[in-house]
């Protein structure tokens, strides 16, 4: 395993946000919800395309707190513009299982 520094890790912003929108993804090869974020008034909302459709429904996703990287640059999905990476694990068949705070915490918390 590489191992990194403490300066690296800090490069990395990764920010707690509640989800205020989601739907399919329409025009992409593999099923997608595409979210709005809000990270609070120092980052905003932010649109994210996360690979999510086999645990979550975009209707029980609104109101959910997760965690993205909000300091990549945009990638262009599809026609879609993601401007955050929204954070996951592989259940034991590769499907994303969120990352999400056990308690509520404000927009925009960074992690440390």
């Amino acid at each position: 395993m590489n191992q990194i520094t403490y300066a690296d890790f800090e490069k990395v912003d990764i920010r707690i946000g509640t989800i205020r929108a989601a739907q399919p993804l329409e025009g992409v090869r593999k099923p997608a919800i595409r979210l709005e974020i809000d990270f609070g008034p120092e980052i905003g909302v932010r649109k994210s395309s996360a690979q999510l459709t086999v645990h979550y429904a975009p209707e029980a996703l609104v109101g959910r707190q997760v965690a993205a990287v909000v300091n990549f640059p945009p990638r262009q999905i599809g026609k879609f513009m993601s401007e955050v990476l929204t954070l996951g694990f592989p259940d034991g068949n590769g499907a994303v299982v969120l990352v999400v705070p056990d308690k509520a915490v404000p927009n925009g918390s960074k992690l440390f």
